[in-house]
């Protein structure tokens, strides 16, 4: 259990990192007296996308499967971009185009995947050095 909160920690901080980052290049309607408020508003802002990626999207997954198989796997970068723009209009004081936020989705999943992969990968080693 405890492992399992440190990789939700984990991702959350990363997926509010990107976030920031994103917001930074491609928001609309984030002032500069917001960005002064610090990072806690991304933080707050991954959280939620995170909750979100947890509850909803799976939800989402499943009723899109059509589209999903239709466009042999596509439509999943939509889905993943509407979780962006869900978890945004959710956030107070933070904006982004549907669009950018299909661009955001698609490099958080790339982020979210590599840290999967990553804690995979070391949890298989530790395994092996115990047999």
């Amino acid at each position: 259990m405890r492992k399992q909160f440190l990789v939700f920690l984990f991702r959350w901080v990363l997926n509010s990192f990107g976030l920031w980052l994103f917001v930074q290049l491609f928001g609309t309607g984030y002032s500069d007296n917001e960005i002064n408020r610090g990072f806690g508003v991304f933080l707050f802002a991954g959280l939620i996308f995170s909750v979100v990626n947890a509850i909803l999207k799976p939800v989402v997954v499943i009723l899109s499967l059509p589209a999903i198989l239709l466009t042999l796997g596509l439509f999943t970068l939509v889905v993943n971009g509407l979780m962006v723009y869900i978890s945004l209009k959710l956030a107070p004081n933070l904006h982004m185009t549907f669009w950018f936020s299909i661009l955001t989705g698609i490099v958080l999943s790339l982020i979210n995947y590599i840290v999967s992969s990553f804690l995979e990968n070391r949890r298989e080693a530790l395994r092996e050095d115990k047999v």
